[in-house]
């Protein structure tokens, strides 16, 4: 079992539900009304989703049919070959059951899926995404969002979300509504940025809220191969310290590889002892932590709400479309080659 697995699986057993209010978060927690990629991460404009469960619960054609597609690629696997629930292309959306649903902190679930087959691995590569969907019994359209799975990529079986439900968020109120036995139709794997072992000397992670988690599939691949020996630092804003998501992973890398990861993390809402940052991710800080522009062999990946992409680095315009550089990586002189948004 690797080092991510038993960190992961002791770290959501171990916290308990929080019961507080916070102010609303303009910069990294309220979703944005736009249709960017990021938008579309954390959050869109109210829809209606009442009986939305009752939608799949109820055995849909789409939901067989895709049963029946994972059956014929399965079928045809070799002896041997690894089993992927998520092979792209024309496969489809596959219906997967909600096995369990486990709250992280007072806004944010941890949500377990099933594969078709206990011994799957998701298909899933890094950096890749999943596409969810559900639509609304009342409503004309599906509702359609991307996540990053907090699982290991060979781990079988199963594939864990962490999601952070947002005030008028139609995707994240109805996952957080889900109880266990009912569906949930996903497609993918959703390509991002192709990694491989040393591609950078030195990578640089700049998150607000659930955009840790690209960057925590990012830390897997890295740090669970022992020929790849890239420096990770990570730059992490949220309101409270409880909505530092994957700390006790964060800490185990930290204590596992001083020499090779740093996180620095920033609050809005700090208690009185906190010694990290304040406020907001700022232009001092970056150009304190993160490696100099003039180094040829390194990359910047950030991603965060709609508020702190354009802060730092500017929206993409599309999954494909990576937008031009602005924000405060441009003026700190980075080049466009430079810097991934997921």
């Amino acid at each position: 079992m690797s080092l991510f697995v038993a960190s992961t699986r002791s770290a959501f057993r171990a916290v308990a539900p929080i019961k507080r209010s916070i102010q609303t978060r303009r910069y990294a927690t309220e979703p944005s009304k736009g249709g960017s990629s990021s938008t579309l991460l954390l959050g869109a404009a109210a829809v209606g989703i009442a009986g939305a469960g009752a939608y799949f619960l109820s055995g849909t054609g789409a939901a067989k049919k895709a049963e029946a597609s994972v059956k014929e690629v399965t079928e045809k696997i070799t002896p041997g070959e690894i089993k992927k629930a998520f092979t792209g292309g024309d496969q489809g959306w596959i219906s997967l059951k909600l096995e369990e649903a486990e709250l992280v902190n007072h806004n944010t679930k941890r949500l377990r899926f099933r594969l078709p087959e206990d011994d799957m691995v998701s298909g899933l590569h890094v950096a890749s995404a999943i596409l969810a969907k559900f639509k609304p019994q009342d409503g004309e359209k599906a509702v359609l969002r991307p996540y990053t799975p907090v699982s290991d990529e060979n781990e079988k079986g199963y594939i864990d979300l962490l999601v952070k439900k947002y005030e008028g968020g139609p995707m994240s109120t109805y996952l957080h509504d889900m109880a266990p036995g009912q569906r949930l139709d996903i497609k993918g794997p959703l390509p991002k940025y192709p990694w491989e072992a040393n591609k950078h000397k030195h990578i640089a992670l700049v998150a607000g809220g659930t955009g840790i988690s690209p960057m925590y599939q990012l830390c897997r691949a890295i740090f669970n191969n022992p020929d790849d020996k890239t420096k990770v630092t990570l730059v992490f804003g949220n309101v409270s310290e409880e909505d530092i998501l994957l700390k006790h992973e964060l800490a185990t890398l930290e204590n596992h590889y001083p020499q090779r990861f740093r996180a620095f993390y920033v609050l809005d809402n700090p208690p009185e002892w906190w010694t990290g940052g304040k406020g907001y991710i700022n232009k001092d800080l970056l150009k304190t932590v993160l490696p100099e522009p003039k180094n040829e062999d390194i990359k910047i990946f950030v991603c965060g709400p709609p508020g702190m992409m354009t802060s730092i680095s500017g929206n993409k315009k599309s999954p494909r479309d990576q937008g031009e550089l602005s924000g405060i990586l441009k003026e700190l002189g980075y080049s466009a080659d430079q810097v991934y948004k997921f």
